[in-house]
């Protein structure tokens, strides 16, 4: 194209924010642009699935929560000192007849989001709930799902868990930070509540899926759905499947004597922004309006 008697690509200017992701527990410094405001995603690990008997299925996990300023919201003040980062783990599946282990709290500076509760399992007694967390877990038999957004804050980090039923194949899944958890629906245990996108990184990303309910049955049957790193429900061969890494996502629940699968982990991503906006150049073709343009405003420096 033109771009002032110069034949060649156009190079557009960036700005000089940082965006820093967090996979694991770290340190957060400020860059060499000094404190500032941030907007943050902070997602705790997903809960754990229950675990199955006597062809029951069991509960889906709950997604860890889901807190984000991204975009739109409060951003966070950043100072120039460290600030810790805490990433959560995702809660182990039951192998017992005991609930799913609830996910652990991620944590950057003011913002905490809760771990995801644990799935119900199946007992000799039934009325197995879901355990409350950032989302609930799914309920199981006459359990209620586990409430999400445990303890409260504004916006919500997640929602509950489905309730389980009395009739095959009895386990709901599990809450996700974008709806709650599904209840069975008389053949296939309930769906994982759906998450969330972001797009904090650049890129859209979706995190935040509850785990689906174990399905009982005939060998081979469809566990209950996930999405969004959610894990899939488990069948009468197969044990419920891991939430993914680093999405918060609730573990599948077992079945028929199978395990529930292991919450996915959380994750950080804090998005800090320049107090005076400078630009980045890149070498290559620059058209002599944008030259002039930036010149104007004090914003070229090469």
């Amino acid at each position: 194209m033109s771009n002032g008697g110069i034949i060649g690509p156009v190079n557009d200017p960036t700005r000089g924010d940082l965006t820093t992701t967090f996979t694991a527990s770290g340190t957060y410094t400020s860059p060499g642009f000094g404190p500032g405001q941030a907007d943050y995603l902070v997602v705790a690990g997903g809960g754990g699935g229950g675990s199955g008997r006597n062809n029951e299925g069991a509960g889906g996990g709950g997604a860890g929560g889901y807190r984000t300023s991204f975009p739109g919201g409060t951003k966070l003040a950043i100072p120039a000192s460290p600030i810790s980062v805490t990433v959560g783990g995702g809660g182990a599946g039951s192998s017992s007849p005991s609930a799913g282990t609830n996910g652990n709290p991620s944590i950057f500076s003011t913002i905490t989001s809760t771990g995801g509760g644990g799935g119900g399992s199946a007992t000799c007694g039934g009325n197995n709930p879901g355990s409350p967390g950032g989302s609930g877990g799914g309920g199981q038999y006459s359990g209620t799902g586990g409430t999400g957004n445990t303890p409260p804050v504004a916006p919500p980090q997640g929602n509950a868990g489905g309730a389980g039923v009395t009739s095959a194949p009895y386990a709901a899944g599990g809450g996700g930070a974008g709806g709650t958890g599904g209840n069975p629906n008389g053949t296939v245990g309930g769906a994982g509540g759906i998450g969330l996108s972001s797009s904090i990184t650049g890129c859209s990303v979706s995190r935040g899926g509850g785990g689906g309910g174990g399905t009982a049955g005939s060998p081979g049957q469809t566990g209950g759905p996930a999405t969004f790193g959610g894990g899939a429900g488990g069948n009468n061969t197969l044990a419920g499947t891991a939430g993914v890494a680093n999405t918060g996502g609730g573990a599948g629940g077992g079945s028929s004597g199978s395990n529930g699968g292991t919450g996915g982990s959380g994750i950080v991503v804090v998005k800090q922004y320049q107090a005076t906006p400078t630009y980045q150049n890149a070498p290559g073709v620059w058209s002599l309006q944008e030259q002039y343009n930036f010149k104007k405003n004090n914003q070229w420096t090469s």
